[in-house]
C-alpha cells in the first residue's frame, strides 16, 4: 500500500465490503473509500460533473493493472455516462460510457468499498437498451442510497480540476 492511500480519520464502513480489513478495522486505501463516499453521495445529487471529478482524482494515484485502478475507472465511466445522458440528452455517448464501464468494472468484488457494484453492473446494463432506467436510479455505498451535503461539495472543489 502506497503512503498516499493511508488516512486513519476514515470511518469504518456499515458491514464488511472488499476493501475494509476488520481484523485491523482499517482500510486498505482509506483514500479511495473517501473518494467514493464522495463520488456516490454527488451522483445520487446528480451533480454527475462534481462526481466524475472525484474518482477520477482518486483514479490518478492507482497504477494499471489494479482492481482499484480498474474500479475507479469505471466509476469515473458511470458518472460521465449519466452526464451525458442528464445533461446533454446524448445516448449514444452515454452507451459507449457505459459499455466502457462494464468493462472496467468486470472483474470488481460486489461490494467493492461500499459499492454495491453488482447494482451498479445490473443498471449500467438496463440503460443500454433503454436509457430512462436511469431516471431515479441512485448508487448504493453501505446499504443506503445517501444524497450530498456540503463537505462533498467542499471535497469536489478542492481537486486540482
Amino acid at each position: 500500500m502506497d503512503e498516499h492511500t493511508r488516512d486513519p480519520s476514515v470511518a469504518p464502513p456499515l458491514g464488511n465490503p472488499s476493501g475494509w480489513n476488520a481484523d485491523v478495522r482499517m482500510w486498505e486505501h482509506a483514500t479511495l473509500r473517501r473518494a467514493v463516499e464522495h463520488g456516490v453521495r454527488l451522483f445520487n445529487s446528480a451533480d454527475f460533473h462534481e462526481s466524475h471529478d472525484c474518482f477520477e482524482d482518486e483514479w490518478y494515484n492507482y497504477g494499471a493493472g489494479t482492481t482499484e485502478s480498474a474500479f475507479l475507472h469505471g466509476m469515473v465511466q458511470v458518472a460521465a455516462g449519466a452526464y451525458k445522458h442528464f445533461d446533454f440528452e446524448n445516448d449514444v455517448g452515454m452507451r459507449s460510457l457505459f459499455e466502457t464501464a462494464l468493462q472496467y468494472l468486470r472483474g470488481t468484488p460486489s461490494d467493492f468499498y461500499g459499492v454495491d457494484v453488482d447494482d451498479v453492473r445490473a443498471t449500467l446494463r438496463a440503460a443500454l437498451d433503454d436509457p430512462t432506467e436511469l431516471h431515479g436510479w441512485q448508487i448504493t455505498l453501505d446499504g443506503q442510497q445517501a444524497t450530498a451535503y456540503p463537505a462533498d461539495y467542499d471535497y469536489a472543489a478542492q481537486l486540482d480540476h
